[in-house]
């Protein structure tokens, strides 16, 4: 078991360096910088421009940049050496002058909690939808496997094809329209996050795909253990039907289940960019967006590594959740 852990956590080493040269070729291949905006609009004249490349380090060649970036340099200007990724520095915001990019995703406001951070927001937002998710959606699945071919089932069955059908930034525009828009029960613009009631719309928006593939997970599994010999011997016992269900089936339905949620809750919160934006929360998915729309490099790179280092740990997770959910499970020294 620690062996095996042990070997997962090195193999996140060459996924997040494979990760980081992707997006760093990707991103420097696409045309502009994080000061042509500026430039046009003439608030940077030509040798500020220089010399904010120099300090930056964005006038060396493109390798020199990325061993730069994830290993070690010496700036050009201050004569320092700075270590990079391999140290958990993500570097400077090339946009919001004088902080770094980890200040600007696990930093919050003064006199505030770590909650109240870009990453603290974004985090809580992927928990609740999350938490949505497996509240309505495991449930539904039960349901319509236990009353297969019947109405609840044809239901279940409609709830889950509609969410995975429907995009969600779709649903978003169609929830506001219709409560924000004609009926008025939410605000559109949103003060402050800090009322739990302003959270219901996000979540569900975002968490309403996961719930419906989590439905359908459910109601596939559980009709394939309702088959299973150790159902027919548990009930021909004489054992209350709330058990069989509850003990015998649910129970050994739920692997696959738990297979998706670690995975999910990293799709969450890394891919509620998009809700992000069009609710205007103040998570990390604003502040990717504007990144990219900016050209800020060192923001767009170590936003991605987190995220990439997210989605690693979650399908780590799964792996060591299947030995507590099923013993006959056993990880491979």
């Amino acid at each position: 078991m620690v062996a095996y852990f042990l070997r997962r956590i090195l193999w996140l080493i060459p996924v997040l360096f494979t990760v980081s040269l992707i997006t760093f070729i990707i991103m420097r291949s696409a045309p502009g910088g994080p000061w042509d905006t500026d430039a046009e609009r003439r608030q940077v004249d030509a040798a500020t421009l220089k010399s904010l490349e120099a300090y930056y380090g964005l006038d060396k060649p493109m390798w020199r940049q990325f061993v730069a970036y994830v290993f070690v340099d010496k700036n050009s200007v201050t004569r320092e050496w700075v270590c990079g990724l391999i140290c958990g520095n993500l570097g400077p915001s090339y946009r919001q002058h004088g902080r770094t990019v980890q200040s600007i995703l696990f930093d919050p406001p003064p006199k505030e909690s770590f909650w109240q951070s870009r990453f603290g927001y974004s985090l809580r937002l992927g928990l609740t939808a999350l938490s949505f998710a497996v509240i309505f959606g495991i449930p539904i699945g039960v349901v319509a496997a236990l009353k297969q071919n019947t109405l609840w089932d044809y239901i279940g069955l409609f709830i889950a094809t509609s969410g995975i059908s429907v995009p969600s930034f779709v649903l978003a525009i169609f929830l506001i329209i219709i409560f924000g828009s004609w009926l008025g029960w939410i605000d559109i613009i949103v003060d402050s996050w800090r009322e739990i009631k302003y959270w219901i719309m996000p979540a569900m928006v975002l968490g309403f795909g996961t719930m419906a593939f989590t439905a359908r997970l459910t109601r596939s599994a559980m009709l394939e253990v309702m088959r299973q010999d150790y159902v027919r011997t548990a009930r021909a016992k004489g054992l209350a039907e709330r058990v069989v269900v509850f003990r015998h089936m649910l129970k050994n339905a739920l692997i696959p289940v738990v297979t998706i949620l670690g995975p999910a809750l990293a799709a969450l919160v890394t891919g509620s960019f998009i809700i992000e934006t069009m609710f205007s929360f103040p998570g990390m998915g604003g502040a990717y967006v504007q990144a990219i729309r900016q050209r800020d490099y060192s923001m767009i790179m170590g936003t991605t590594v987190i995220y990439a280092l997210l989605v690693a740990v979650a399908n780590l997770s799964v792996d060591l959740a299947y030995v507590l959910i099923d013993p006959r499970i056993r990880l491979e020294e």
